[in-house]
């Protein structure tokens, strides 16, 4: 019989008490609150080939199953969806290409019976958001290690869900941010990792992208009815909700991590940080309504949907020793993409959008720094201080394809890591801690930014954790050629 929550805390407070002889607890921390063992440095035997199970085959699905496909070491074993015809078609492409076919699970709970399988290793989830949690813990409890697209959760609540389920387990639970591995977010990691740019103090991340087509384009249950309805979590592989449902009465940022990764990782958050307590703060909402009308008429539905959202939300986050981040998301406003990364120290600073520039002392100077490096210099500094893994990876990364190989990229070490019994880069409090956010920046906006308490999903862990290091691994085990070969025959 599953413990309760109550009856799992008490039971493994245990772990509380040990991390307090070790001198890894907040000030303040609750030792009820302990939980099964760390998971931060956790390593699971190697594996000669991991075996996956893939879940979710709808808008980004079917090119991250293709990826993997032509990852070294790693087999695909099922494909599973809520709709059966995209199983199918995901298998098509397998044995057109060359892959053999995959066992097929769909319906709404097809991932069930998926993770109940005793012959997969992996449960890799492409899915809509709200099916995250019931997805990840299920597949925990069932011995699969998960990785899972972002946000992983929703709710602080969910959050927590998965750090018991992965801490009771011993099973990896990563989400699958894929710009921590972009090869300019790497460049700035391994330029903070030699000290050019002294101590890092601040940050800035952000998503902003023009979604206004996408939020108002998917499917609706009724075309004649609003979408602007409440938002239910669902424990099911079901339709990917529209972005109307969920703004239509939320506040927030609903899509923190991807400028937020990064920069967590150049700051060292939970390996020596973490994050305390946010302020948010929204605009007005006016872009989403207008294109509503603009587009559709002022008496169509999408006219005249209310929207809840601001155009524009804007965070600040402050961690325990003292640093800030701004963290901004608009996918509302006619503006060009970017991720806004900035991280800025004591002798000086990198940025990437809306181009890469980044200046820093040599010396310490007369203090007057007025501009950044010209593009010749920055150029110079590029191909210097390229990331190790983007110095070998990078060329077949950006042939097999995924936000300029930063997908391949990412799976490339995970997989590599599985495979060679190494602990992951990014675990289950990063997950948590990045994904956290979806609540707590609500919460803020609607008491007028008031600030709101981060949960220290580590429970002082942190101070211990050795940092996030994925310049390490052996290039002879990498299994680059086979991926090379396997890329460059078919069409990822």
């Amino acid at each position: 019989m599953a413990q309760n929550r109550r009856e799992f805390l008490r039971n493994t407070a245990w772990m509380g008490l040990a991390a307090m002889a070790a001198g890894c607890v907040s000030k303040g921390m609750k030792i009820t609150g302990g939980s099964g063992a760390p998971m931060q440095g956790y390593a699971d035997k190697p594996m000669e080939t991991v075996r996956v199970g893939f879940v979710g085959l709808g808008s980004r699905g079917p090119s991250s199953a293709r990826r993997l496909a032509v990852l070294p070491g790693v087999k695909i074993v099922a494909l599973c969806d809520y709709a059966p015809e995209r199983v199918a078609a995901a298998n098509a492409w397998r044995g057109q290409n060359g892959h053999p076919k995959a066992r097929e699970y769909s319906g709404p709970e097809g991932y069930k019976r998926m993770c109940e399988a005793d012959d997969i290793d992996v449960v890799y989830s492409v899915t809509s958001w709200e099916s995250h949690t019931p997805i990840n813990c299920y597949a925990m409890e069932h011995g699969k290690h998960v990785f899972t697209e972002m946000p992983g959760a929703l709710t602080v609540e969910d959050c927590w869900k998965q750090v018991e389920t992965s801490e009771r387990t011993r099973r990896h639970c990563m989400m699958l941010e894929n710009c921590c591995y972009g090869e300019y977010e790497m460049l700035a990691l391994n330029m903070i990792r030699m000290g050019l740019f002294g101590e890092i103090v601040h940050g800035e991340g952000g998503y902003v992208h023009d979604q206004r087509g996408l939020g108002h384009m998917m499917p609706a249950d009724d075309p004649a009815k609003t979408r602007i309805r409440d938002f239910k979590p669902v424990p099911a592989v079901g339709p990917t909700p529209a972005i109307t449902n969920i703004y239509g009465k939320y506040h927030g940022n609903w899509y923190p991590t991807h400028g937020l990764g990064p920069v967590a990782r150049c700051m060292d958050i939970n390996h020596g940080d973490r994050f305390d307590y946010l302020v948010s703060l929204e605009s007005k909402q006016a872009s989403l309504e207008a294109y509503g009308k603009g587009k559709y008429g002022p008496d169509s539905w999408q006219g005249k949907a209310k929207i809840v959202k601001g155009d524009m939300n804007s965070s600040l986050i402050r961690t325990a020793m003292g640093k800030s981040i701004l963290l901004q998301h608009d996918i509302m406003s006619p503006r060009p993409y970017s991720r806004l990364n900035v991280l800025t120290g004591t002798r000086g600073e990198f940025r990437s959008y809306p181009k890469l520039m980044f200046t820093y002392e040599q010396k310490f100077g007369d203090g007057a720094s007025h501009s950044y490096f010209d593009e010749k210099k920055t150029e110079e500094l590029r191909v210097k201080y390229r990331h190790p893994l983007w110095k070998v990876a990078g060329e077949i990364a950006k042939k097999v394809g995924g936000h300029g190989g930063m997908d391949f990229v990412m799976d490339l070490r995970w997989s590599y890591c599985l495979r060679n019994g190494l602990p992951l880069d990014t675990d289950v409090y990063d997950m948590a801690s990045w994904s956290c956010l979806v609540e707590l920046t609500r919460l803020s906006v609607e008491r007028r930014s008031a600030p709101v308490d981060i949960p220290d999903f580590t429970r002082g862990a942190w101070r211990c954790a050795k940092p996030f290091a994925p310049e390490t691994f052996d290039v002879k085990k990498l299994g680059l050629e086979g991926a090379r070969d396997a890329g460059e025959q078919q069409k990822v």
